[in-house]
């Protein structure tokens, strides 16, 4: 039986200031930043219990599919639909496309609209929101949640209330959304009274919200009525059209319609939200010492106040300093002052202008096989420690430019090369000559663990020519 309420969890985002922790192949919604669980866990298990709301929906980008499966399938959650994203067009078209898919079978549904990197406190505030909202998305309103703000901070775009909405408790008309404002105006805001936090969460009808998405930007529902009519199959995911889906137009939910709308609403919130948008965000939320520092990690300290510091591979020690981000991973290491959290961001972009990877990938690399993380590299050699999970494997693929050698650590495996089929056990080794197809699989019941040494000219993860895979990658 279907329920009135259909969750929509976008997962498309890049999380480039929570850098070096976040990064391209592994965002922060993939990351646990604020609990045990990760950010996009957290978002769909605080669902359970929500009056009359059904499996949530996710909208997440291609390249993040099979990591985005694993996380919701290891918290127990069987989404409703997995719906790919070939580029990212910003929120409006992520969440039309969930709008379109959902039209066919549940015209009348409620779509709640919720980032996969958000963190809420108060659940059972949470879910009152969400019922206050409901009674106005029943009004035909686009609803969005405001958050009371604690601070004059200028890292979050605000909402100006309007009038009380009869018959819709909570609920008031928007008045103006504002750009994110600089200090004075944000102090100015607060002591107001009728300003909220934009929190970025929705909660409209899904016909409503294509009616006026197409009364606002027909040409941008024009593209995503393409972009799903032609979507295909992906084994549990459904791949949107990627030529249609790239030409729409890229642009928030917000822009392309709840600034324009006459029908907009804001319920007041207070439910312990964050977006957990910078280290300073993480700073703000964490548990402190009595010298306001927040730690994670092996981390020592000694006359240091007011600083975030994060420990993930080594030990770190802070000696006389004040106010400091410090985030250390295997692979590269952030510090900055906590009023600087917002321009990491830009150290990002400056890694990208010079083509570096510290940005795209951690060490370790996730696949839907398992992972792989780089251990040494020098001219003309490289070496990585794969781990491949039980029932899986690689594809059947060659390498043009390079060849491996490939030695069991634990775990059994099932190795093609050439013509030949292997079994290694335990220490047992291989040889895949460049230019020869070959596969390894997992053929035990626990993780198989391999050291692969890589020899060749070119040594680039884009050598790679694949015959058969079983995860339909490219």
């Amino acid at each position: 039986m279907n329920t009135r309420i259909v969750p929509v969890i976008l997962s498309g985002g890049s999380g480039s200031r929570l850098w070096p922790m976040s990064r391209k192949l592994l965002p922060k919604q993939f990351l646990p930043l604020v609990s045990d669980r990760t950010m996009l866990q957290d978002t769909a298990l605080r669902l359970e219990g929500l009056a009359d709301c059904g499996p949530p929906m996710l909208v997440v980008n291609s390249e993040h599919r099979f990591l985005a499966a694993e996380q919701l399938a290891e918290a127990g959650v069987v989404p409703r639909a997995v719906l790919l994203e070939p580029v990212g067009r910003n929120t409006a078209p992520a969440i039309a496309a969930a709008a379109l898919w959902l039209r066919a079978e549940q015209p009348d549904a409620l779509l709640l609209v919720l980032p996969s990197d958000h963190m809420i406190l108060d659940v059972p505030a949470f879910r009152a929101a969400v019922g206050a909202a409901c009674l106005a998305a029943e009004h035909g309103l686009l609803v969005t949640f405001g958050i009371r703000p604690t601070s004059p901070a200028t890292g979050y775009g605000y909402i100006e209330a309007g009038e009380v909405i009869a018959g819709c408790p909570g609920a008031r008309r928007v008045r103006r959304f504002v750009e994110k404002p600089d200090a004075a105006a944000a102090r100015g805001f607060v002591e107001h009274g009728a300003f909220y936090w934009n929190s970025g969460m929705f909660l409209f009808g899904a016909a409503r919200y294509l009616a006026e998405l197409r009364r606002q930007r027909p040409d941008m529902l024009a593209a995503v009525e393409h972009a799903v009519a032609a979507k295909t199959s992906d084994l549990d995911f459904v791949r949107l059209d990627a030529d249609a889906f790239a030409a729409c137009p890229a642009e928030s939910v917000d822009y392309a319609v709840m600034e324009h709308t006459t029908d907009g609403a804001v319920v007041e919130s207070d439910f312990g939200w964050s977006d957990v948008g910078s280290w300073s965000s993480l700073w703000e939320i964490g548990a402190k010492d009595d010298a306001n520092n927040v730690l994670a990690g092996d981390v020592a300290i000694a006359d240091a106040q007011g600083c975030y510091v994060r420990a993930e591979a080594r030990h770190v020690s802070l000696l006389g300093v004040d106010g400091l981000l410090v985030v250390e991973t295997d692979d590269a290491i952030l510090i900055a002052g906590r009023d600087r959290a917002q321009d990491v961001k830009g150290v990002v972009e400056r890694l990208e202008q010079a083509e570096r990877r510290e940005h795209v990938a951690h060490s370790r690399v996730y696949r839907p096989w398992g992972y792989y993380e780089s251990i040494d590299a020098g001219e003309r050699f490289q070496v990585k420690r794969l781990m491949v999970k039980p029932g899986h494997a690689i594809s059947l693929q060659l390498h043009h430019r390079r060849a491996e050698h490939w030695v069991v650590v634990s775990g059994r495996a099932r190795v093609t090369r050439g013509e030949e089929e292997l079994l290694l056990e335990e220490n047992q080794s291989t040889f895949i000559p460049q230019g020869v197809k070959h596969r390894l699989e997992n053929a035990g019941e626990a993780p198989l663990y391999i050291v692969e040494v890589q020899s060749g000219d070119y040594l680039g993860e884009d050598d790679i020519v694949r015959f058969d895979d079983r995860y339909n990658r490219s």
